[in-house]
């Protein structure tokens, strides 16, 4: 059985230490050791999810050594996690999974298999967002509304781009050492063709050999080119952008050996990365900070 260790923080930022020790143990079953996790947001548990995907592709069920500290496990099984993660690993250590789908939770894990449940996702976190958006992060009603339609469109990706199911997950959390006020982070990650793929039939014979992940992402994501030959179809993604951005927030996406993203003010994130460990699909995290009072107003 081959280790793949699971970073104390998992989170955007480590994930391609997640990737990489998983490439490393291909070819046996894996057992991913989390028992020194720490920290854990969205991103971090949909990541640990689509990594057992992958490392079961060979056939055995990999094993997840669940983390030793009890709230950190008591979180993953409030976020649904434990759950999700029954299906794809075999699961040691005790599962303290407290109160699942709970208040403090904007949206736990939800699967995205067909349009019905895009819809289904975002009337569950309208009843959500319109509290914890506005009484937390001061969005006024108009700003809520907007990011219902945006996870509307993150979602749709999935099913119109992918060609396979997802997840989606959300959550708010206090970055007062990083940044100073509330946040929330939204992830969404599914293991379908990636923008590579989904773009190539339209678009790959006119970049020739400089055709790749990173070429791929930076059409979509900054020249809002789609697979779609009608005007103004598949420009859901230049939307966000242009949105989380007039909110100060970030996105990026990673998709196969690239990530792209759209950097704020306050992060220190590389706007392209290319030849990163391999993974399928693609991942999306947006952040939307806090406003402050005068934005608010």
């Amino acid at each position: 059985m081959k280790v793949v260790s699971v970073p104390a923080s998992l989170e955007e930022r480590t994930f391609d230490a997640l990737v990489q020790a998983v490439d490393a143990a291909a070819g046996g079953r894996a057992l991913f050791d989390a028992r020194h996790l720490r920290w854990v947001d969205p991103y971090g548990m949909l990541g640990l999810l689509a990594a057992g995907e992958v490392a079961g592709h060979g056939g055995e069920r990999p094993v997840l050594q669940l983390p030793d500290s009890a709230e950190v496990t008591s979180y993953l099984g409030r976020m649904g996690f434990l759950t999700h993660a029954e299906r794809i690993f075999e699961l040691h250590g005790p599962a303290r999974r407290g109160a699942e789908a709970a208040s403090d939770v904007l949206l736990e894990i939800t699967p995205i298999t067909s349009h019905g449940d895009v819809h289904a996702v975002v009337d569950k976190v309208r009843e959500r967002a319109g509290l914890i958006l506005s009484r937390q992060l001061n969005y006024p009603f108009r700003d809520v509304v907007q990011f219902n339609v945006i996870l509307s469109e993150v979602c749709q990706n999935i099913l119109e781009h992918a060609g396979s199911g997802g997840w989606v997950a959300a959550q708010t959390y206090n970055w007062a050492k990083r940044l100073g006020r509330k946040v929330a982070v939204i992830a969404v990650m599914d293991l379908g063709v990636g923008f590579k793929g989904s773009l190539a039939s339209a678009h790959a014979a006119r970049y020739g050999d400089k055709w790749s992940d990173a070429t791929a992402l930076e059409a979509a994501f900054l020249h809002g080119i789609t697979r779609f030959h009608d005007p103004g179809r598949g420009q859901g993604l230049q939307q966000i952008r242009r949105q989380v951005g007039r909110w100060g927030g970030k996105v990026s996406i990673r998709s196969g050996r690239a990530q792209i993203a759209d950097v704020p003010d306050w992060d220190d994130a590389v706007p392209l990365m290319d030849d990163l460990p391999p993974f399928p699909g693609s991942q999306i995290c947006i952040i939307l900070p806090a406003k402050q009072v005068q934005e608010a107003t």
